[in-house]
């Protein structure tokens, strides 16, 4: 079959850096092709490109035969191409209809209400058009960007990471969805990290590596092992399974309630839990499920009753972050910029945000409240050479990383401190195989040196493999933890969809 579009040489380069060099593939109608790559080998410059945000320093592309260049993402659009983003953006305080309204021509917006309806229902996706979006579930958010571009009538779907907030049931119903976009001869240019989704999903994959197309395969005769190899060009070791015994309680929640700051949030409902010294906790959920409330409580960003928290025995509920620190509670939240890191502020500099208590020889970061530049420059260049975090220099700023690798960043400047306890939202959201493995493996390392480890995650795979022990998060309650050997995906997945969080 033809191809509908066509990238024949693309280049592009940044200061510093060459994000795409002479990349060609080609993708056809009906198909679903997957566009694999470690982080930073170039895949959101090329979509970029593909949807009109960027334009080619050479090479250039085709659409239907004929040169294709928007040159902004309404060009791309009217041509027929539309994007899914990893990110919604969509206004809480609006309804459905007026979200989508907002992503069309005014001349499209006539009886729009019963052709979100019609259009929903028929792709499998129902959706109110009157509900306020505030109230929607994720799952039923994500609809709603995906029925906004099914309105437009593309022939190109670019789906970014789709999938990383939705329960196994959720992600039955949008392949469905997607393969019958493609039976009607929609392609679609599919991104993802979960290689077992691309296996089940994709008739032909694109692998980048570095910016360079690297291999071209069909992923069904591929085992997802060797996806991650070819993605990061080597061979992968074993991660090593988790502790099997615990000791001492190190954090316990006790009845912990806490009404959400917003609106649409969600409310911490009599929550108790028990952590313990040289075990991994992991704690499924769908976002939006009282994760954030969580966080918050367990951070010190929201305060709390005294003994609602208690870290080894000492009530911590009423203390703020820092002092929770200094006895030994780590957090790495899940919004990295902005929250975990400060944007535009050097790497040297995040260190200090949550690392000043850090020593290691002569190595501390803070001496009588005077800042040291030297010690946090030597803290954040072994972060960015355990973690391999991808950049020019420690003195960057940290949005000029990208999501993975301001998410190693992340990660490491947090476990590198060797805290008594770590709290880890979604520790390898975003992140590629390899570095993912990495995490994990880190994450291993320290619970087998008597670090509690709570690990809050929407990717069951990883959850059942590095836990002891399993929770779920729904509607603010949170499940009694089961042994993570023995329990399937559906099972935690049926919990996470609400079946039974008593």
């Amino acid at each position: 079959m033809s191809a509908l579009l066509e990238v024949r040489g693309v280049t592009k380069a940044f200061p510093g850096v060459v994000a795409n060099r002479d990349v060609a593939f080609d993708v056809a109608p009906g198909e679903i092709h997957a566009l694999l790559g470690e982080n930073g080998a170039g895949k959101s410059t090329l979509v970029k490109m593909i949807y009109g945000v960027q334009r080619p320093d050479a090479g250039g592309m085709l659409w239907r035969g004929r040169p294709y260049a928007p040159s902004s993402p309404g060009e791309a659009r009217a041509a027929g191409v539309g994007l899914v983003f990893q990110h919604f953006s969509l206004f809480e305080a609006m309804s459905v209809t007026e979200n989508v309204a907002l992503g069309l021509p005014a001349g499209k917006r006539r009886g729009l209400a019963e052709r979100i309806r019609e259009v929903s229902r028929g792709y499998g996706l129902p959706l109110d058009p009157t509900r306020i979006v505030g109230d929607l579930s994720v799952g039923e958010r994500q609809r709603v960007e995906i029925v906004r571009c099914l309105l437009q009538s593309p022939r190109l779907l670019i789906m970014d990471e789709p999938t990383s907030v939705l329960t196994p049931q959720e992600v039955e119903t949008l392949f469905a969805t997607l393969r019958a976009l493609a039976a009607e001869g929609v392609a679609i240019l599919y991104i993802s990290h979960k290689l077992e989704e691309i296996r089940g999903l994709c008739s032909r994959a694109t692998i980048l590596r570095g910016g360079e197309v690297v291999a071209t395969c069909d992923p069904r005769e591929e085992t997802a092992r060797s996806l991650a190899e070819m993605m990061i060009g080597r061979r992968l070791g074993a991660v090593a399974a988790p502790p099997s015994e615990a000791g001492a309680v190190r954090l316990a929640l006790d009845g912990l309630s806490l009404a959400p700051e917003s609106a649409f949030g969600t409310p911490l409902r009599e929550v108790t839990l028990e952590l313990r010294a040289g075990e991994i906790l992991g704690l499924a959920g769908v976002a939006g499920n009282g994760q954030d409330e969580l966080v918050a409580a367990l951070s010190g960003e929201r305060r709390v009753a005294p003994g609602m928290v208690t870290l080894e025995g000492r009530p911590v509920g009423h203390m703020g972050p820092a002092r929770r620190r200094r006895l030994g509670l780590n957090v790495a939240p899940e919004e990295r910029l902005g929250h975990a890191a400060a944007p535009d502020l050097s790497l040297t500099d995040n260190a200090f945000l949550t690392a000043r208590g850090w020593r290691e020889g002569e190595g501390r970061l803070t001496v009588r409240g005077f800042l040291r530049r030297g010690a946090a420059r030597r803290f954040a260049e072994r972060v960015v050479r355990e973690f391999d975090v991808r950049t020019a220099g420690v003195e960057h700023a940290a949005r000029s990383l990208s999501g993975g690798n301001l998410q190693k960043y992340v990660m490491g400047r947090e476990m590198l401190q060797a805290p008594r306890v770590l709290v880890a939202a979604q520790p390898t959201w975003g992140v590629d195989a390899g570095a993912a493995q990495a995490i994990r493996e880190a994450l291993g390392r320290l619970a087998a040196g008597g670090c509690a480890v709570l690990a809050i995650s929407q990717d069951l795979d990883e959850l059942l493999e590095i836990s002891t022990r399993l929770a779920v998060i729904a509607g603010g309650r949170v499940s009694a933890p089961r042994p993570a050997g023995g329990t399937t995906v559906e099972e935690i997945g049926l919990l996470m969809a609400g079946a039974d969080a008593a």
